[in-house]
């Protein structure tokens, strides 16, 4: 990793920043979505499944009353620069970066030991959309260091009994996410998805599930990214917290 290849973006609340490298994988609007989806009580644990750049842990510090937060994250470059944003805004007594293979989670954390998971993870199969030639974008993009499955396997070991997994996917694989949360005990309980604008069809979609929860899923009213005009929606703006965001697009 490149000090020279490094850029310093600002996050628009609390004062954090975050350093990420425009060669290897820079997070999306999914992930700062998923921020905002995420529901996290007072004191409890999260772990974030596939970590990256630490984002989803960073924000959900600033955004929640967790007593602690862990990012997973299997590439050591990335893991290192989560490491090195998580120093730079002071949480390194909140924040724990762990270098470590998802697959492997259950062994590298104990049983029921997190309240809230959260994961942004792969979304491409197969043949699905185009592998890219950088391998750290490959893994980001496309399931070959871990499947949904895998996902679902180790979240439903590590959460508390009630404990909830929050996560954004696509929504063309929406009937194979349901099928495999189901099969690991945790239950869908809320739905909703993410349109660019009005009139178009889905491109996202923001999941939770509760450990051993009961069958009822609630699906909320849509969140539309764009107005006519190509503005941000109001809801968006307030996600963000900043009214002229500046991300590095994927």
């Amino acid at each position: 990793m490149k000090e020279e290849n490094l850029r310093l973006d600002d996050l628009g609340i609390n004062g954090y920043r975050i350093y990420q490298d425009p060669k290897r994988f820079c997070f999306g609007m999914d992930a700062v979505l998923l921020s905002g989806f995420a529901l996290v009580r007072d004191g409890q644990k999260v772990l974030d499944l596939g970590t990256g750049t630490g984002i989803l842990p960073i924000l959900l510090e600033a955004k929640t009353g967790a007593s602690h937060l862990t990012g997973l994250e299997i590439q050591k470059e990335s893991a290192d620069l989560a490491r090195k944003s998580v120093e730079l805004n002071g949480l390194t007594q909140k924040i724990d970066i762990v270098t470590g293979d998802i697959r492997e989670a259950d062994t590298l954390f104990g049983a029921a030991s997190f309240d809230v998971i959260t994961s942004n993870p792969p979304y491409m199969i197969g043949g699905h959309g185009l592998k890219n030639a950088s391998e750290a974008k490959l893994i980001a993009r496309h399931e070959v260091a871990c499947n949904f499955d895998d996902i679902a396997r180790v979240s439903s070991r590590l959460l508390v009994s009630g404990g909830k997994l929050f996560l954004v996917h696509r929504p063309f694989r929406l009937a194979e996410l349901m099928v495999t949360l189901t099969k690991y005990s945790l239950e869908p309980k809320r739905l909703r998805f993410v349109h660019p604008h009005l009139t178009d069809e889905p491109n996202m979609v923001l999941i939770e599930a509760a450990k051993g929860g009961k069958s009822r899923v609630t699906v909320e009213k849509p969140l539309i990214v764009y107005e006519q005009g190509g503005e941000y929606t109001d809801e968006i703006y307030e996600i963000y917290k900043l009214p002229d965001y500046k991300r590095c697009h994927i």
